[in-house]
């Protein structure tokens, strides 16, 4: 707890109501956040008063306030530019931080013996060609890559004309991907001529590239250069099959980023993918700290990154809410020089665009958190979907399985980070009643669940941790008769129902009196029908063991002197039905419980008096 609170609930209070900026510093003077406010005074009080409406982040950082600075402004974008200029100042260490390690990017052409063209991420001095500098990696690995396989350029590492026509080639050009100088396939005039063709793809791109190659290929045929058109003709077929892999990735809008944020319980991963002339030419990835708010996040998030990049586009799409999104589209459309919108599209290509980018996003977080990138999107999309303030690191799901009301179980599966984590599975025999009720039987079984978490809690491990996410099998009735469970222990553990269609497959989540639709949320969806095929699967086996048990008990106790106990005591012992049968009466009077009387009886029953 922070002693100085008093003091700086205090002094907030005499803050004036109007847009400001404000600078939160540590016992050494340092900033260690700073902030932009609409009214100051609401804005700074409301992080003195009651701790327990704070997120973790923001009651770390309060502990550490020894005293705040304000600064004044005369509108919120005001205090927009204020707060960009100030956290590019200070880097404090509560504000979302993204570090640029990019750097600059070339395309290098080396003047040595034979040309080669290169993607480097430095210039030196040492006469070679440099074209750039390049913003990004992408663009510049993926042009030298297809500049290269279109002309049939060397992609390994020898030196020409140290290594012309000295090895045999190598499969590339087999495959048609290089003249293979090594084997002394090509000329140094005709290597030369196709580095200059590559080096005009780089630069002026495909289509002028084809124009220029098409004039040659008309001008050789003219000439009755038969072999040299057909090299120019596969050469122009090349940049157009490479064209036609690009429209892939090609969108609508000409000028665009666009952003999505993934979440684990700890991190996050911001990615952005960037258009241009309607073609994906770069990308980028950010691991950060889990943020709390995502609509504050997104707004910090792309803040930050513009902050760092002299470049705008017109249009930014985004995978969430925005906060403060007409103040920040203000500041980046100064920045810009022109008008930028940010969007959040529901739905088309668009759409599209940015569950790619949120795949990435998955994909790059699950490889630095070990993880699969499929369960780490899904386990993101279900907590957006469903409102929950992180992704669920541990799930259970529970469904009951009875015959017309006989041998009432229920079976309960638990899903690790999107994965099923079987040794925490359990099974429950119902025992408040007999007879059919699901709900009541689904609220016997948390209720049983809970009391054991209470007993266990110490220990941190299977009953003893509770679940980020419970999920049962069926509609908002199930869900209405589990709440009143959880709010009784004073649990507050999200809840909710998986309801299937005709065909017993997955529908739609439901919650109290309400349902979701899945159909949009592929990765979520796939997540939770495989959640409710495994605890269905779980719960029914645990059923027909049972029945079968009772079964073959049934025709124990309906011998004469032979109850449950002495069932059990047989069974225990025996194993099964049929090594009770095949016991002579001295191993059956053997078994505790038993005696002479009773182990004649279960021979006899099974052997017949004559055999006695």
């Amino acid at each position: 707890m922070n002693e100085r609170l008093p003091y700086l609930r205090k002094k907030s209070m005499s803050l004036p109501l109007t847009p400001g900026v404000y600078l939160m510093k540590n016992k050494k003077g340092e900033i260690i956040y700073v902030g932009k406010a609409k009214a100051l005074k609401n804005r700074v009080s409301s992080y003195f008063g009651s701790q327990n409406n704070h997120t973790a982040k923001v009651r770390k950082m309060v502990e550490n306030v020894e005293d705040f600075d304000y600064i004044m402004c005369d509108s919120e974008f005001e205090a927009l530019v204020l707060e960009c200029s100030l956290i590019k100042q200070h880097s404090p260490k509560y504000n979302i931080l993204l570090k640029d390690d990019k750097g600059y990017h070339y395309i290098k052409i080396t003047s040595n013996g034979w040309k080669n063209i290169l993607a480097v991420k430095q210039r030196f001095d040492d006469g070679a060609e440099y074209i750039g500098p390049y913003t990004g990696s992408y663009g510049v690995t993926n042009a030298v890559a297809e500049a290269k396989k279109i002309f049939l350029l060397p992609q390994c590492s020898k030196v020409f004309p140290r290594d012309y026509n000295k090895s045999r080639p190598c499969l590339n050009y087999f495959i048609g991907q290089c003249a293979a100088p090594c084997a002394g396939k090509t000329t140094a005039e005709a290597h030369a001529e196709a580095v200059e063709q590559a080096i005009d793809f780089i630069v002026n791109g495909s289509g002028k590239a084809v124009e220029a190659l098409t004039e040659k290929m008309l001008a050789a045929s003219e000439n009755l250069e038969f072999e040299k058109a057909a090299k120019l003709r596969d050469r122009i077929n090349a940049i157009k099959k490479v064209s036609e892999k690009q429209k892939v990735v090609a969108a609508s809008v000409e000028e665009q980023d666009v952003f999505a944020v993934v979440c684990s319980e700890e991190k996050a991963c911001l990615s952005v993918i960037r258009f241009r002339n309607s073609r994906l030419y770069d990308n980028e990835d950010f691991i950060i700290d889990a943020p709390e708010n995502m609509p504050e996040a997104r707004h910090e998030l792309l803040r930050s990154y513009y902050s760092m990049r002299d470049f705008v586009p017109r249009r930014i799409t985004v995978d969430g809410e925005i906060a403060d999104s007409d103040v920040l589209c203000e500041w980046l459309s100064s920045l810009a020089g022109r008008k930028v919108a940010a969007v959040c599209p529901q739905r088309g290509e668009q759409h599209s665009l940015v569950e790619m980018c949120r795949s990435n996003a998955a994909q790059k977080l699950a490889i630095y958190l070990g993880k699969t990138g499929r369960a780490t999107a899904a386990l993101d999309e279900l907590a957006t979907l469903l409102g929950l303030k992180s992704p669920p690191k541990f799930i259970e799901s529970y469904d009951i399985s009875h015959t017309a009301g006989s041998e009432n179980v229920a079976g309960m599966v638990v899903f690790k980070d999107g994965a099923p984590f079987k040794k925490s599975y359990r099974r429950f025999a119902i025992k408040g009643f007999t007879g059919q009720d699901d709900y009541a039987s689904m609220a016997e079984v948390i209720e049983r669940r809970i009391l054991r978490y209470f007993e266990e809690k110490d220990s941190g491990e299977g009953f003893g941790r509770l679940p980020d996410l419970i999920l049962l099998d069926g509609g908002s009735g199930q869900v209405n008769a589990v709440k009143p469970v959880l709010e009784k222990y004073g649990l507050d553990i999200p809840l909710f129902g998986m309801v299937k269609d005709s065909h017993h497959r997955t529908r739609a989540i439901a919650c109290s009196g309400d349902e979701l639709s899945l159909t949009s949320k592929r990765a979520a969806f796939t997540l939770v029908s495989t959640i409710q095929e495994e605890v269905h699967r779980y719960s029914v086996e645990y059923h027909r063991n049972r029945r079968k048990k009772a079964s073959l008990s049934s025709s124990l106790t309906s011998i004469n002197g032979i109850g449950e106990s002495r069932c059990k005591a047989l069974l225990r012992h025996f194993k099964t039905v049929k090594a009770v049968s095949q016991a002579s009466v001295e191993e059956l009077a053997a078994v505790k419980g038993m005696n002479k009387i009773a182990a004649q009886a279960v021979f006899e029953a099974f052997h017949g008096q004559n055999n006695a």
